[in-house]
């Protein structure tokens, strides 16, 4: 249960920021409405508030008693929007405004106060609670009694919400300041804005978590993405070379950079070499500095890790299993301004056509395609890597192909003027001079990845064949190296996988699955052959 308070000036932009991460919590919004119509440009500016709100939110009217918008938000996610008009309603009912006693004020600040205490408690009992508050009494003090009073309360009753509070922060211009936490003193922590309807919450440590460790030494490897047999001849001879004549220097992306560009048809300024695929991801939030991000899930977690680190509200657009796992352009919510998807996605094995990719597109919208496993798709039908869109930014990665995860070789493909911002905030000599002769020697070699993508193709087939003959036991089409399944108890089954030595990857951590889901990496027709076995066994067992 988590109180965040949002400050800012009048058009600072807080209510917007504040609708933002209502939006981002992933539960029914509750907006308590603390405005009124007391003249037609007010009238004017509560319809614009009304006309960005979603229509399945749910909007009250907050009255005298405060406290009583916030019960029953257990479920829920209460955004009071604003503490400063709800104390001037205070205040005027109680009649401070007018000509006469000001012993009047005395005593409606210890009523409001009491109000504003019941509400901090019951705002600590809903599912989220975002309090915006206005950033007032940075001027001169008003001369008269009653704007004074309001100035005063208005601080103390913000001050006693971000005193209960996990999240503060400051909005100037639009931009979101984090300045810190009351219940904890820590530092804002972006993560408990994050909510998930109808399935366990992955958070931080499940959104960092990867197939590499649910291998130990001798399994049979089912886990991790990688092709197996390690790099190719071909490759390794790159790497010595790299390795005797390179190293040495500090490294220079500038061959990899052309022969990535040329590979692609694309210039070199629209290429950035990275530290992996995840270092781009990475990059994303620094550079293109995000209001609302939405991320495609089920999903790759590093791009919401980063975004949640630096502090930008993520809202989660589901693939709905039942429809495939299919793309759902118009689930995206229109104000995020970051929409990350990965193609083929991951775990899934999707493969969304490019049409569908191309209709996330918006005015003020970047769109990023998360291609690591594109070079494992035949003929890399819908990949956007080669379309000059002043919008799309293209991540890939050779990890899978090349079987080389422990040299990170990656990067971003975008417009140059995206590139550019991505390579502003790119840490120097990030990419190492082995990765950097990776690159540039497959850049060199497509028809050596599409054996790969053939091979790869074809074990895959193999493993989902198999699997689809397994009483029990749900699969998805999938176009990567992996297939998705769904079975009774997950768990039962990955345990009794491990006491075989067979490693497989539990899809728990990915936000939209469950125990019941797991990721099984396909290889060569006899080690698959083993895997199916010993999965009908241990069905078999627990039926």
């Amino acid at each position: 249960m988590s109180v965040t308070v949002v400050i800012g000036g009048t058009r600072s932009g807080k209510s917007a920021h504040a609708e933002r991460l209502a939006l981002a919590s992933g539960l029914p919004v509750r907006y308590i409405a603390t405005a009124d119509r007391c003249d037609p440009a007010m009238g004017a500016r509560i319809d614009a508030h009304v006309a960005r709100r979603p229509a399945a939110w749910t909007t009250v009217q907050a009255g005298p008693a405060l406290a009583e918008a916030f019960a029953g938000g257990e479920a829920t996610c209460v955004l009071l929007d604003g503490l400063g008009p709800w104390i001037a309603s205070a205040l005027h009912l109680a009649g401070a405004f007018e000509p006469g006693d000001e012993c009047v004020l005395s005593r409606v600040r210890d009523d409001v106060l009491g109000h504003v205490d019941r509400a901090v408690d019951a705002a600590t009992r809903a599912g989220s609670a975002i309090v915006v508050a206005e950033q007032a009494g940075a001027g001169l003090l008003p001369p008269d009694p009653a704007s004074r009073a309001w100035l005063d309360l208005l601080g103390e009753a913000t001050q006693r919400f971000a005193a209960a509070a996990v999240h503060v922060q400051l909005v100037v211009a639009g931009r979101a300041l984090a300045i810190g936490g009351g219940s904890d003193a820590r530092p804002v922590d972006p993560w408990g804005m994050c909510h998930n309807r109808g399935t366990p919450e992955p958070g931080r440590a499940d959104l960092r978590h990867h197939g590499d460790r649910d291998v130990q030494p001798g399994d049979a490897d089912h886990a991790v993405n990688v092709v197996a047999g390690g790099p190719p001849a071909w490759l390794r001879e790159a790497l010595r070379h790299a390795l005797d004549s390179d190293v040495s220097c500090y490294p220079d992306d500038r061959d990899a950079t052309a022969a990535l560009a040329a590979l692609h048809g694309r210039d070199p300024a629209e290429i950035v070499v990275c530290n992996g695929a995840a270092e781009a991801l990475w990059l994303l939030p620094a550079a293109l500095r995000p209001r609302l991000a939405a991320c495609v899930h089920p999903g790759f977690t590093e791009s919401e890790a980063a975004l949640r680190a630096h502090g930008v509200p993520v809202v989660r657009v589901q693939r709905d299993p039942e429809r495939g796992f299919a793309l759902d352009p118009g689930a995206m919510p229109t104000g995020a301004d970051l929409v990350v998807v990965g193609n083929p996605a991951s775990p899934s094995g999707t493969l969304d056509p490019a049409h569908a990719l191309l209709s996330l597109r918006r005015p003020g919208r970047i769109v990023v395609i998360d291609e690591a496993f594109m070079d494992l798709v035949p003929g890399e039908p819908s990949s956007l890597v080669r379309e000059r869109l002043d919008d799309v930014v293209v991540v890939r990665s050779l990890t899978k192909a090349l079987a080389i995860p422990g040299i990170r070789a990656g990067y971003a493909v975008a417009a140059a003027p995206l590139a550019a911002h991505l390579r502003a905030v790119r840490p120097p000599w990030s990419t190492n001079a082995l990765a950097l002769a990776a690159l540039a020697a497959t850049a060199r070699r497509p028809d050596a990845l599409a054996v790969v993508a053939e091979r790869v193709a074809a074990e895959r087939d193999d493993l989902a064949l198999r699997l689809g003959a397994v009483a029990g036991l749900r699969s998805w089409p999938s176009a990567a190296n992996f297939c998705l399944v769904e079975v009774t108890d997950g768990p039962a089954l990955v345990a009794a996988l491990r006491a075989r030595s067979i490693a497989v990857r539990p899809a728990a951590s990915f936000p939209g699955l469950g125990p019941h889901h797991l990721r099984l990496t396909a290889r060569e027709p006899q080690r698959n052959a083993l895997l199916v076995a010993a999965i009908e066994e241990a069905l078999a067992a627990c039926a």
